[in-house]
């Protein structure tokens, strides 16, 4: 099979995404989590732009990689300087990198109202810059930044910037859609002409943003046309609306169009590194991201379910464990009988056709209620274990009772007392807390613990209440989530009533007998 390269610039252009800072020590983690997913270029950065720059650059060069080259990044010698005396290039090529990769400006625009040089010398500061980085032994990766703005203004100036760089030694001269502005044929067609005039001497590589949602069919098309490097960023990371989505393009040009991109064995682990990458960057994965999205390959109607569990080709275009993701079936309303064989085999529960039909029943009417299991699937599973006949209460309700009281100094106290039968005995409890919840979980904890002991360890790691029908005001029906997790499992419960302690009792009691079961 062809290859096609890829080129992360998460650590640089993404981080200019708003929000978006790594540590020196946190980006040499993404360094080896792309290297271990088979990414064969990874720029590092400007080695000089700042401190933090500098400790990378000095980790970066002891850390051992399996297959990925790490890059520098700079920029063109700055006008009316010799490019050896460029403290920029001077410090890019004193570096560890075996490979710079250095961004000159193709667009007349710029070149009349950012650096103010003429055309001439603006060919001349691309030559001499890479040759000047190949003469100290570097390989050169050249960006024309602004290409195909360029081109469609100038083809003839937009390709001299590109046969500078390359007579000038440039292995690889990459076409920049700097402002995202450009459509699928449009890249096509200049691709195409950069291939045709330049493919034999030097790679054509794609770099894309997605200003106008057009990131990863760019580069596609990029490809298609001829184009054998692709930059982009994780996840799609990057300024504005960030860049072309290598997440999404690796699988694309791997599975889809047949180009080998990263060794045999890797792609299977895109999922959990770009969930890694996500988490050290401090965002929550995006749960319809393609691919390695929660709900890439999530099915919820019946007819979709039902078409999975017979052939999975139906209503999913790749086999989810391709790219390290999973398949799930979601409950809802829409739920036919194969979702809830599906979600019971799952659980480990044996239920018939009948019980399915309660069970689709049960569901499609606490859901009109409000109820969102696609949400709790804790609940979701005890209401399985009911319609199967397999369900163990945990306890038997006598009463609770919340009392909340503001003193006159302002302090406000809420006490909760649980009345609760366990195996025929009565347990009466007392607690305090901060709020209602609060004080009902310590109270039925206290009634529960002795005879279960293990649930002390169960914590609520969040509480979410939405109001359902806000035009009632104060009577409106509230819907309330938990999230519980025990050290090795985390799980969702759901509550319903025109009560939110009530909702909220019940979303805390499903947590506790899931955990029971």
């Amino acid at each position: 099979m062809e290859q096609v390269k890829l080129y992360d610039t998460t650590l640089r252009d993404g981080m200019q995404g708003e929000g978006m800072s790594l540590s020196a020590a946190e980006k040499a983690r993404v360094v080896q989590a792309l290297d271990g997913l088979g990414v064969q270029m990874i720029e590092a950065g400007f080695p000089s732009s700042n401190p933090k720059e500098e400790e990378l650059f000095a980790a970066l060069a002891e850390l051992p990689l399996e297959r990925a080259v790490v890059c520098g990044f700079g920029m063109t010698r700055r006008r009316g300087v010799e490019a050896a005396e460029d403290p920029a290039l001077l410090t890019l090529v004193e570096s560890f990198v075996s490979v710079v990769t250095l961004v000159g400006k193709t667009w007349g625009l710029h070149l009349e109202k950012v650096t103010k040089v003429s055309r001439e010398e603006n060919l001349a500061m691309i030559a001499e810059s890479v040759a000047f980085c190949r003469e100290r032994g570097k390989r050169v990766v050249y960006d024309a930044e602004h290409f195909f703005d360029a081109y469609r203004e100038d083809p003839g100036y937009a390709l001299s910037c590109l046969e500078a760089a390359i007579d000038a030694g440039a292995e690889n001269v990459t076409l920049c859609d700097t402002n995202g502005a450009s459509l699928p044929d449009q890249i096509a067609a200049a691709t195409e002409v950069g291939v045709a005039r330049f493919g034999e001497r030097a790679e054509i590589g794609i770099h894309a943003h997605d200003d106008a949602g057009c990131g990863v069919a760019n580069s596609l098309a990029a490809v298609n046309a001829g184009a054998r490097m692709v930059q982009g960023t994780v996840n799609g990371y990057g300024e504005r609306c960030g860049n072309a989505n290598l997440t999404s393009i690796l699988p694309a040009l791997q599975l889809k169009m047949g180009f080998e991109v990263v060794p045999e064995g890797k792609l299977e682990t895109l999922t959990e590194t770009v969930h890694f990458i996500d988490e050290l960057c401090n965002l929550s994965p995006n749960p319809n991201a393609p691919y390695v999205g929660r709900n890439a390959f999530a099915h919820k109607g019946g007819m979709h379910v039902a078409g999975v569990e017979a052939d999975a080709r139906t209503f999913e275009h790749v086999e989810p464990a391709a790219v390290g993701n999973e398949r799930a079936i979601l409950p809802s309303e829409l739920s036919g009988k194969a979702t809830i064989r599906d979600q019971a085999r799952a659980a480990g529960i044996e239920i018939d056709d009948e019980g399915a039909s309660r069970a689709i029943e049960v569901l499609k009417e606490r859901e009109h209620r409000g109820y969102h299991y696609e949400a709790a699937p804790a609940s979701f599973e005890l209401l399985l274990r009911g319609e199967a006949g397999v369900y163990k209460p945990l306890f038997e309700l006598e009463s609770y009772r919340v009392v909340t009281q503001k003193r006159a100094g302002g302090e406000v106290e809420t006490e909760a007392t649980v009345k609760v039968q366990i195996d025929g005995e009565r347990y009466v409890e007392i607690a305090e807390g901060n709020g209602p919840v609060s004080a009902l979980d310590k109270a039925l904890r206290q009634a529960i613990t002795g005879r279960h002991p293990h649930l002390a360890e169960i914590e609520l790691t969040n509480y979410k209440v939405r109001i359902l029908d806000q035009d009632r005001g104060t009577d409106a029906v509230t819907r309330v989530l938990l999230d519980s997790a025990d050290g090795e499992r985390e799980w969702g419960t759901t509550g319903v009533s025109g009560n939110v302690i009530e909702a909220s009792w019940q979303a805390l009691v499903d947590s506790l007998e899931y955990a029971f079961q």
